[in-house]
């Protein structure tokens, strides 16, 4: 049994990778964001020493801490929860993305903010349950919604990023979102990436085309707390 944060990391990389070769792809065009919501700044700390870059949190308050505690490292933050308008400019100031665009409110609230940093990739986020409650766009309004954010200077349109939903077939749900990737695609050649898969179902997602990778528990452990 794999246990210790470096054995879970080259566990995931290992199956990442077969599941790459699998789909006949090369390995090393995806890129693997390890979510550290609700994990203290030692871990974020120990995974920088083995390598990682990538980081992933989806509360902004956490993620500003982190990100400002952890300024000396060279990481690249990426922001995948549900995001509110009148948190975009403090977002920016420190992700280097954002997973979760899904309306265009938000990305104009997000390109506002960007005056004076750097071009921020967005991805745009399906929902994949038809529930209103949830966060994402409506897979069938996705291309108004990426020809929105393509007139937005200070945004770059990488793609679509989904989770699939409880209890269904993770496979089928991501063969759907690379429907959509592809009809992105049409209007926004550029736009190629896919965020997709998490740490129960990143195979599925990888041989359906995903190129970003939500992994957490899976090479975190378990959370340390729920606040």
């Amino acid at each position: 049994m794999v246990s210790g944060l470096a054995g879970r990391l080259a566990a995931v990389d290992a199956a990442v990778a077969d599941a790459a070769r699998e789909a006949g792809r090369d390995p090393a065009e995806l890129t693997r964001i390890v979510v550290t919501k609700f994990q203290p700044i030692s871990l974020v700390r120990e995974l920088a020493t083995l390598g990682v870059r990538d980081m992933g949190e989806s509360r902004h308050q956490e993620a500003a801490a982190k990100a400002a505690e952890l300024a000396d490292l060279d990481l690249r933050w990426h922001f995948v929860g549900q995001l509110q308008r009148n948190k975009a400019r403090a977002v920016r100031a420190y992700a280097a993305s954002v997973h979760s665009v899904d309306r265009p409110e938000l990305a104009a609230a997000l390109d506002r903010a960007g005056e004076d940093r750097p071009p921020l990739d967005v991805f745009l986020e399906l929902d994949l349950t038809g529930d209103p409650g949830r966060g994402g766009v409506d897979p069938d309004r996705a291309e108004a919604l990426a020809e929105h954010v393509l007139g937005l200077p200070t945004l770059v349109l990488r793609g679509v990023m989904a989770v699939a939903p409880l209890g269904a077939d993770a496979r089928a749900a991501f063969a759907r979102v690379r429907a959509v990737s592809e009809r992105i695609r049409g209007i926004a050649p550029d736009a190629v990436a896919i965020s997709a898969g998490m740490s129960g179902d990143f195979r599925e997602a990888v041989l359906e085309g995903a190129t970003h990778l939500r992994i957490g528990t899976a090479i975190t452990g378990k959370r340390s707390s729920a606040g």
